[in-house]
């Protein structure tokens, strides 16, 4: 006769009248609103290649000055001997690449394409940046004054804003950058013309970001924690920067990632016309503009900066696509 096994949380788990011992229960572990959107973003892998990239961009451009010396050379460097004197065009094909110049020579003046790259990028990238930060702050500020107060201050801000949007940007800051001069309270013009960029693009970019952040702001001011803040005495100011601004991070950090790339489009379409920084300074933009009479010849010169472009803008849209469905509550 066989005796049989006994299994785990049978007999070996009972009492001896014959009651078992339930196992205790699984501690629930609470999850940070800002943890389940970081666990969100990990299962998209397209969002954290489009993050991975924005941030190998961001050290290429901070570290332009090192990565020229170890793989290029000096950004306004001419190189004659790179230049086919009859032509005037790089020689050798696709613009000159080889070990030496890794994407190339300029037209003309044989200047490092590479080096140009990276220090076009700071450009752009500062360009970019700071015009999101003067149009997150404005935006904010007027989208939330809006949305709290309503009435004539809401209808106020709404005006302004359908005129900022429909006013001919392009041409304005055309006309504004070439009437500024060299040199304002010491700053030299590449940092002149850099500040006006910023300011011109995000002082026309910040109605986006009202309407957004009005918007939510006049759905939340209605709700129970804003009447509890009201009854206990907190003021207009209380309410608005540390009742309503913490609930608004989300849709402003979404919206900051998608505004990033359109004004790095803006600024190359300002540097393209000849509104941006002047030569020798690079820009993407700029590069564009001096491929477009020999793309014929050394098409490479336009496909290089074209490609610079395209890559950051998608960088960035990708990432700003999966954080925004990251920071979504209904998601899953």
């Amino acid at each position: 006769m066989t005796t049989p096994t006994e299994t785990p949380g049978s007999a070996a788990d009972a009492q001896p009248d014959g009651s078992s011992i339930a196992e205790p229960p699984k501690k629930i572990e609470g999850r940070s609103p800002g943890r389940i959107a970081w666990e969100r973003l990990k299962r998209d892998k397209v969002a954290l290649a489009g993050g991975a990239v924005v941030i190998l961009l961001i050290l290429a451009a901070l570290l332009a000055p090192v990565l020229t010396a170890l793989f290029g050379h000096p950004v306004d460097e001419p190189h004659a001997d790179q230049i086919n004197p009859d032509l005037g065009l790089p020689k050798g094909a696709f613009g000159g690449i080889s070990g030496d110049y890794l994407l190339g020579v300029d037209p003309t003046f044989g200047r490092d394409v590479f080096s140009r790259i990276l220090y076009g990028a700071r450009i752009s990238l500062l360009v970019a940046l700071g015009a999101a930060a003067v149009a997150i702050v404005i935006g904010v500020v007027l989208g939330i004054m809006a949305g709290y107060f309503g009435g004539w201050v809401d209808s106020v801000i709404s005006r302004v804003m359908d005129v900022l949007l429909a006013f001919p940007q392009l041409l304005f800051s055309i006309a504004l950058v070439s009437v500024i001069p060299n040199s304002v309270l010491g700053l030299g013009d590449t940092t002149v013309r850099v500040l006006v960029l910023m300011t011109v693009i995000g002082f026309f970019g910040w109605p986006y970001i009202g309407r957004i952040v009005r918007g939510q702001a006049m759905s939340l001011r209605e709700r129970e924690f804003v009447d509890a803040a009201r009854s206990l005495g907190a003021g207009r100011a209380h309410i608005l920067f540390r009742e309503l601004l913490p609930n608004l991070v989300a849709p402003i950090l979404v919206y900051t990632t998608l505004i990033i790339p359109t004004n790095i489009l803006n600024e190359a379409a300002l540097s393209f016309l000849g509104a941006g920084v002047r030569p020798p300074t690079p820009s993407w933009g700029q590069m564009l503009s001096d491929a477009v009479g020999i793309y014929q010849a050394d098409p490479t010169y336009m496909v290089i900066p074209g490609l610079a472009i395209f890559i950051t803008v998608l960088a960035f849209n990708l990432f700003g696509d999966g954080l925004r469905d990251a920071l979504d509550p209904k998601g899953n």
